[in-house]
């Protein structure tokens, strides 16, 4: 069972940490997101088509932290399956965000998921 001391769900933190960070300063860039900085045109871009109504610019940087690591892991690095990708991001929703971060969250990437290719998984 995974737990908040569990060092994968640790170094997610520090991700998000490290990516909040990023949305204010974007010279500060750490070696750990430089990865998924590099990627964030088409990581925005899938969240933006998710999230019509939502500007990316307008979405609450600790949510916008957790989209972009959450979209970072289905797409691109492709480690985990989707359903622990989409569990760690709403649990870390709830654990930074607001009371409704994790239904945003939880929405974003459920249509993203519809819209990946099997290739990509």
């Amino acid at each position: 069972m995974k737990t908040s001391n569990d060092p994968r769900h640790q170094h997610r933190r520090l991700l998000i940490d490290n990516l909040f960070a990023f949305s204010f300063d974007p010279r500060q860039v750490s070696p750990d997101i430089q990865a998924v900085v590099t990627a964030l045109p088409g990581i925005d871009e899938r969240i933006a088509r998710a999230a019509p109504e939502w500007p990316v610019d307008k979405i609450a940087k600790i949510d916008l932290a957790v989209l972009r690591l959450a979209v970072f892991e289905l797409t691109v690095a492709n480690h985990e399956p989707p359903k622990v990708v989409i569990d760690e991001a709403i649990e870390l929703a709830k654990e930074y965000g607001n009371e409704h971060s994790w239904q945003f969250v939880n929405g974003v990437l459920g249509t993203i998921l519809k819209t990946i290719t099997e290739k990509e998984i």
